[in-house]
């Protein structure tokens, strides 16, 4: 045992955090995060933690403050004498950048892993890694979560629904194996859409693998950034004879014009999780927001009692 839980939040997702707590049945840990004029962060724990067991929940979402938050948090506690130190992450920002694809640019998700690290954790908890080679990146103990278990959830009546068939697809071919595990389940087949990169945050619709003629196609991936994917994948399927189109996501970044985009695309129901927290503005009026927090609570828990978390992945 490294001595009684305790659990902070950085500002990116509070409300996620105290869902979590109160799953746990503790209140959020005292924490000051303040910013000067100049626009630096202060951060100060309100509360001896000597000796605690410390979860440090932040989401790596735009803005970087937010890992600069993190680095912070995790440093003062470190300095504070903490038992253990673990950095929760629902949300893994700058994951899409995990290898040297072309000459001249870093490796930033091995670069901020880095940081993380040096700053202070001892451990790390996220949820849905980009790429789960991250896990990696690190020499410390690396619990990677799976939001399949709260999304499957809701999707139940989509299955159950026998108006016509349902295909689940992935958006492109690094979505397979995850969409893979949702067709196996679910005990549908899958389809597979080909997907060309033409530069950031562009894509372009190639063809389909598979068949979605009158059926029902739920789209599965890790992130909506842009939506610039997600819609041109939409309009494919129905293109191509799809019914009925939803879509489902773990991490609603939802930047620049995406909810534009998703306002006006053919998806009948969007199914995304609270990793990141989504304001008013971003909400829209099909989309379901399924709340991760059991998942990290058990999580926490069970790591704070030195117990398998492996019954989560089932």
């Amino acid at each position: 045992m490294y001595g009684e839980l305790k659990v902070f939040s950085g500002s990116s997702n509070r409300p996620l955090v105290e869902k979590v707590c109160q799953k746990l049945g503790i209140q959020v840990g005292p924490l000051t995060i303040k910013r000067f004029s100049d626009g630096e962060i202060w951060v100060r724990f309100e509360e001896s933690i000597r000796g605690k067991d410390l979860f440090i929940i932040q989401s790596t979402n735009s803005p970087a403050d937010n890992y600069m938050e993190l680095l912070l948090i995790l440093d003062a506690a470190r300095r504070a004498s903490a038992a253990r130190i673990t950095a929760v992450l629902p949300y893994y920002g700058y994951a899409r950048q995990d290898r040297k694809d072309q000459p001249r640019v870093p490796i930033s998700a091995r670069l901020f892993m880095d940081l993380i690290v040096r700053a202070g954790a001892d451990r790390i908890i996220a949820m849905d890694l980009h790429s789960t080679q991250i896990q990696g990146y690190v020499d410390v103990p690396f619990d990677h979560l799976y939001s399949r278990p709260a999304l499957l959830e809701h999707c139940v009546s989509l299955n159950e629904d026998s108006s016509s068939d349902l295909v689940i697809v992935a958006p492109d071919m690094g979505s397979v194996h995850r969409t893979r595990s949702y067709a196996g389940v679910l005990n549908r087949n899958l389809a597979i859409i080909d997907k060309r990169r033409i530069g950031h945050n562009q894509s372009e619709v190639m063809h389909l693998i598979g068949d979605v003629k009158g059926k029902r196609a739920l789209i599965v991936d890790d992130m909506c950034d842009t939506a610039g994917t997600l819609v041109a994948s939409a309009q494919r399927l129905k293109d191509l004879g799809a019914l009925d189109i939803y879509a489902m996501f773990t991490h609603p970044v939802l930047s620049g014009n995406a909810v534009e985009r998703l306002k006006t695309a053919p998806i009948n129901k969007i199914i995304t999780t609270d990793t990141i927290y989504l304001s008013k503005e971003k909400q829209i009026s099909n989309m379901e927001i399924v709340s991760v927090a059991d998942i990290f609570a058990e999580a926490i828990q069970r790591t704070n009692n030195e117990e398998s978390i492996s019954v989560l992945f089932k």
